[in-house]
């Protein structure tokens, strides 16, 4: 329809995220003042650019993060041009010019062109399979060239690098990241954040070559096959991602005659040198600044949209702060993150958690923040910094985070939400404010979080501002406000509890993860981070000998077999039945010690021997040397058994009542190999002294004169509880079959990741009592266990080793000789 005399045409090129933000808060000011047209060049609408991570590693699905669709364009009378390029600007005769000979003229324009990927001169840059990571087309390239699986080599240690390299592991490739810099993601963290960072990558799979300087793409008929550094080494690669930067999409205003430096030159108002067109996002250049991040994009938006409807906008540019979006790994920046000159550093570490806190301060205010594990404090720092309020009152309580520091000054830690402003920008990702939720959960009577996030998109995207979106709902509703019951989900990915979807898999009789994702309508359709490791674990225990183990749904330790240490080295440590060791064992050790130069060797708590700094590509080889004296892995890595600790028992001690070094011997030969919901760790005492500390083990056996007692729940960790007594049996034959039995009811019954002593105090002794008590009960347990073992006890390293079935490989003589009747 032709528009009213009245009303100026605004016509924008960009279909991205800073171009139809742009319009939506133009046509929230004055819906009524524009006829408007926008042209994007990708053939499809408005979607958040920032969530593409997530769709790479298949955590969500292009709907998912759809901002506009096409019934916004529709609705609002907005003239959409899809996949369609303008080619020039005619600033005289204020039309833009697009492909297919398409001619629109505008009263107002607005540059959102974005910016484009960096591109290294390199050799071989032209190669099939050398990509960027910028668009949906470019993770579709990569989500395709994953589906063959090979290895990829993504050059950039950034923000964007590390997301992709995450992204396609996730799709099953193995993914290194070569960065320049000897820290990851330098210009948002510290030397000591970019420690834990690289950790936590090797720990999801990542491997990091840090100081590395890229040569030659080496390619053979067209394709990529690896990179060379600079130093000579090659790393072979079917899918190479360049991720080292993005820089203002500038050639069209530059073609039109505009003021151009680094980006398109804006005032304050948005305005270009041409008063009749302005830009806005990643294609400008502010005050000297660019920025390639969304909250000043959304700042921006709004000055434009005030220019726009008669009130002069006055952008004076933002304060940055960063998250990344890597499932499982918390991490948040903003400001002076790494100090300096006049500036005093307040730090706080938690080895055990992996939690890294850094908040710097000058002259009593908050100038920057670091935070690697526990970032839920990030908006409440980044707050502080942005108001330039000080905080020299609050000063020893600051690095404890909010809830602390309140709590202390005897304040209540959601006055503080009950204060925030209602401009207060709450969720960053979608440009969300206070008052937008408040309203919205009054308004429309919202009592959910899922509810909220579908009227208002706050925290739908990266999640971050999830605790805050809650805090909100539950001071807006009051008393009204009830927290969710019942069983909590197993991920984002699903809404069904762990116990729902063990039962499902059972009674509906899935044995594939895609089935069994297909049968609970899970909406992520390849799982994410959480959910696949425990749906392959429950897979597994449900269908022994049926269901195929997939290696790429367990955490890092469990595929290569080893645990990875903090210099990116490995520690191997054998099996050692019972704690019992040999001379020839001990012969095999020490060659493997000499032969690889392994630099530490280590008694461990559980009766074993560690060997500790073995490199990667030497794990083979330790494996094999080990393998030909006879010995297995200790599964030290394992959501399984891992140790059955003992003392010297009747055989050898004056006090021992029963042979606990045998029984001990025993269990861990019937046993070794289970895969279980976490780690299980055993002893076997030989008499009341306790001296291989059964009573805080998960399962443990104290000896006594008249038999043996049967205890469970017990923890040595970062929690410490001791056992209850389960039950009490004559002959090591009843003990046997009990500590099987439990075993199993765990195994069939224990949420992923949740301990044995988390598992009791969730069902209750006296059911487990009650199942493993009664005869009928405690045979049918101990035979499903014996069954699966028949397909558990199998060596990953004889397996690795061979690469074939370790029953192949295994001589009859260190295959398990025993199984009791």
């Amino acid at each position: 329809m032709p528009a009213p005399p009245s009303r100026e045409r605004l016509v924008v090129i960009g279909n991205g995220m800073a171009g139809c933000r742009a319009v939506q808060e133009v046509l929230r000011r004055d819906p009524d003042r524009y006829e408007i047209v926008i042209f994007g060049a990708e053939p499809r609408v408005n979607y958040d650019r920032i969530m593409l991570s997530p769709v790479l590693a298949g955590e969500k699905r292009f709907e998912d993060i759809v901002i506009n669709d096409e019934a916004w364009y529709r609705d609002n009378g907005i003239l959409l041009h899809s996949g369609v390029t303008v080619e020039a600007i005619d600033r005289e005769a204020r039309t833009v010019h697009a492909a297919g000979d398409l001619s629109v003229g505008y009263d107002r324009l607005i540059l959102a062109t974005g910016s484009d990927p960096v591109r290294l001169p390199l050799p071989g840059a032209e190669l099939a399979g050398v990509v960027a990571f910028r668009d949906l087309d470019d993770v579709q390239a990569m989500v395709a060239a994953a589906g063959e699986g090979g290895q990829a080599v993504v050059i950039g240690g950034g923000l964007l690098g590390i997301e992709a390299a995450y992204g396609l592991v996730r799709r099953g490739m193995a993914a290194t990241v070569v960065h320049l810099m000897d820290v990851l993601m330098e210009r948002q963290l510290d030397a000591s954040a970019g420690f834990l960072l690289e950790e936590a990558l090797a720990a999801r799979g990542v491997e990091t070559v840090l100081g590395a300087s890229s040569e030659q793409i080496l390619g053979e008929d067209g394709r990529v096959t690896g990179l060379k550094l600079t130093d000579g080494r090659i790393l072979p690669c079917s899918l190479l991602v360049m991720a080292v930067g993005i820089r203002p999409s500038t050639g069209l205003a530059k073609a039109a005659g505009l003021d151009v430096g680094r980006g398109v030159l804006v005032d304050d108002a948005m305005r270009t040198s041409d008063p009749h067109i302005f830009a806005v996002g990643e294609c400008l250049e502010h005050r000297g600044q660019c920025y390639g991040l969304v909250a000043p994009i959304w700042d921006m938006c709004r000055t434009l949209a005030q220019t726009l409807t008669g009130d002069e906008g006055a952008y004076a540019g933002s304060v940055l702060s960063t998250r990344l979006k890597v499932s499982g790994v918390d991490v948040f920046s903003a400001g002076e993150f790494a100090g300096g000159e006049g500036c005093e550093d307040i730090v706080f570490r938690d080895a055990g958690r992996g939690v890294y806190k850094r908040v710097v301060l000058r002259q009593g205010r908050v100038a920057g923040a670091v935070l690697f594990g526990d970032a839920a404090d990030g908006g409440w720092y980044f707050d502080l910094m942005r108001s330039g309020a000080e905080v020299g009152d609050i000063r020893e309580t600051l690095i404890f985070g909010q809830a602390a520091t309140e709590g202390l000054r005897g304040l209540d830690p959601s006055a503080a939400v009950a204060a925030m402003a209602d401009q207060a920008e709450v969720c960053g990702c979608n440009g969300v404010c206070k008052g937008t939720i408040t309203s919205a959960i009054a308004g429309q009577g919202l009592a959910t979080l899922e509810a909220v996030r579908a009227a208002t998109k706050a925290s739908a995207s990266c999640g971050a501002c999830t605790p805050l979106v809650e805090k909100l709902l539950k001071l807006t509703l009051g008393d009204g406000f009830q927290a969710q019951t019942g069983p909590k989900s197993v991920c984002g990915c699903t809404g069904h509890g762990h116990d729902h979807v063990r039962r499902t898999i059972v009674e509906q009789g899935l044995k594939s993860m895609p089935a069994a994702m297909q049968a609970l309508e899970w909406t992520t359709p390849d799982g994410c981070g959480s959910c696949r490791p425990a749906l392959n674990y429950y897979l597994l225990c449900a269908w022994p000998g049926e269901y195929r183990d997939d290696k790429q749904s367990r955490f890092i330790n469990e595929r290569v077999h080893a645990n990875i240490q903090k210099d990116g080295t490995y520690s191997v440590v054998p099996r050692m039945w019972g704690g019992l060791t040999s001379a020839a064992e001990l012969r095999a050790i020490a060659d493997v010690v000499d032969r690889f130069a392994i630099p530490t060797v280590k008694v461990t708590g559980g009766q074993r021997i560690d060997l500790l700094g073995v490199k990667k590509d030497d794990l083979p080889a330790v494996w094999a040397d080990l393998n030909a004296a006879g010995m297995v892995s200790g599964h030290a890595y394992a959501k399984g058994l891992r140790t059955v600790k003992t003392c010297v028992g009747s055989d050898w001690c004056r006090f021992g009542t029963q042979d606990s070094t045998g029984l001990g011997v025993r269990l861990e030969k019937f046993m070794w190999g289970s895969w279980t919901p976490a780690k299980v760790k055993l002893g076997v005492s030989g008499c009341p002294r306790n001296c291989a500390e059964a009573t805080c083990k998960d399962i443990g056996v104290v000896c006594v004169d008249s038999g043996y007692e049967i205890h469970v729940g017990g923890a040595a960790g970062l929690h410490i509880q001791g056992t209850e007594l389960l039950t009490k049996v004559t002959t090591e034959q009843e003990a046997i079959w009990v500590i099987c039995a439990v075993t199993q009811l765990y195994r069939e019954e224990g949420w992923y990741l949740e301990r044995i002593y988390k598992w009791m105090a969730r069902v209750g002794l006296d059911h487990i009592r009650a199942q493993t008590e009664d005869p009928d009960s405690r045979r049918t347990l101990y035979d499903r266990f014996a069954f699966s073992q028949r397909f558990s006890r199998i060596d990953p390293w004889a397996e690795r080793v061979a690469g074939r079935h370790a029953e192949e490989f295994t001589p009859m003589s260190r295959r398990m000789e025993f199984e009791p009747t």
